[in-house]
């Protein structure tokens, strides 16, 4: 059987940066041991496969893959895939906003796509689940020993410290002090499967911020995401984990009524510059929704040769 796909570089306005996409916008057939081979065969960090939605209601359902095993959500494929249907025709655009709803393992995820002249250019998920907040994660001293830092280097004060958080899949977040120690991560497999293997948010992103006596309430942050767990040895963009970030640094906020933005620059150390745009509302002190947008652009598209038994 014959199968299209296409793939996109999402979070970036320009070719080869950001975290490059595929997706299957027709993947009715493929079995779940075919949709990993496939993402395996593009070894991006994620695949997405597209079919009708169970809800009428609703624009498509989507699976995502990694390179290890299916997730139940996740940013860039969620974003990149609304540009990538719409950009296709599949999605008919409806002026300058169009608003979809795709099915995902965290229920149903709504995507603003915006578009200019008549194309899409930007897209913009609202997060179907809020942050959880479970166990604490190891000491400091055991995530410098799998990162390649010294204790000195990570953030941990009364504001601010390493803590796990979800909003559908977990990340281990730890905040170091420079964006410059960024470049000095360098992740011990060994030391990683001994302390986070087994722990319930196993993936690390790395942040950091030129100003951290504001950063609660928005600015510019620096990243780095690692995912043994996974197959991804490191991330250009997480929109995940950049969801998790948002409600993490806004439950610290001192804005009780608006929105705080924050924008994560992503990918550097990896030569993809990727560029993640956050929003979270908050109401009473509360917060209301988190948004994850960004830019994308399409990169090549093709047809998938399968054969065998599915």
């Amino acid at each position: 059987m014959s199968y299209a796909f296409h793939t996109a570089d999402v979070f970036t306005d320009r070719l080869h940066g950001g975290n490059p996409l595929a997706v299957i916008p027709d993947a009715r057939g493929l079995s779940d041991r075919q949709m990993l081979a496939i993402t395996r065969e593009f070894n991006y960090s994620e695949s997405v496969f597209v079919f009708p939605p169970d809800a009428k209601a609703n624009t498509r359902r989507v699976r995502i893959f990694t390179p290890g095993k299916e997730i139940p959500f996740a940013g860039h494929p969620t974003v990149g895939c609304a540009f990538v249907l719409a950009t296709i025709g599949e999605i008919p655009l409806s002026g300058e906003d169009t608003r979809v709803v795709l099915e995902e393992g965290v229920g149903p995820v709504a995507v603003t796509i915006r578009s200019t002249n008549g194309k899409p250019v930007f897209s913009q998920l609202t997060a179907a689940r809020l942050p959880e907040i479970k166990d604490p994660p190891p000491p400091p001293e055991t995530l410098c020993e799998i990162l390649s830092l010294e204790p000195s280097h990570i953030v941990a004060d009364d504001m601010i410290e390493p803590e796990a958080v979800s909003c559908g899949v977990p990340f281990l977040f730890i905040p170091i002090k420079k964006p410059e120690m960024l470049s000095w991560v360098k992740v011990d497999p060994l030391k990683w499967e001994a302390a986070l293997r087994d722990y319930w948010a196993p993936e690390m992103f790395v942040f950091s911020t030129d100003d951290w006596s504001n950063i609660f309430e928005g600015g510019h942050i620096r990243a780095r995401m690692f995912a043994p767990g996974l197959g991804i040895g490191e991330d250009p963009a997480t929109g995940s984990a950049c969801a998790a970030l948002a409600g993490f640094l806004a439950l610290r906020s001192e804005t009780r009524d608006g929105t705080v933005r924050w924008t994560v620059d992503q990918g550097v150390e990896m030569g993809r510059p990727s560029r993640i745009e956050l929003e979270v509302d908050l109401k009473r002190g509360q917060l209301a929704a988190i948004r994850v947008g960004g830019c994308s652009v399409m990169v090549s598209s093709g047809t998938l040769h399968i054969t065998g038994e599915a």
